[in-house]
């Protein structure tokens, strides 16, 4: 249940985001943009488990992509939601 989550458990801090050549705070607003877009985008009774496994990907997906600072908000939903459509995809490494 989606209740039993806190999504703000999983935000970060340009401080934890690592080296993006001066673009640490653009990472660090994407990123937690992504935790939100994806956590609001959940369905009410997801189970809690797989959603906390699926914010939790967020990182290790993200963390490491070059694009990261310049994505636009459509492109973050559009995201969000394939992950949330395909989440068997997502969830075998995590």
């Amino acid at each position: 249940m989606k209740e039993f989550v806190d999504v703000h458990d999983y935000l970060v801090s340009e401080a934890v985001v690592g080296d993006w050549d001066g673009e640490e705070e653009e990472v660090a607003e994407h990123l937690n943009e992504i935790f939100h877009m994806l956590y609001d985008m959940a369905e009410e009774d997801i189970d809690t488990e797989v959603l906390e496994r699926l914010l939790t990907m967020v990182w290790h997906h993200w963390i490491g992509h070059s694009e990261l600072p310049e994505l636009e908000t459509d492109e973050i939903f559009d995201w969000c939601q394939h992950v949330l459509q395909n989440r068997e995809q997502y969830l075998e490494d995590y």
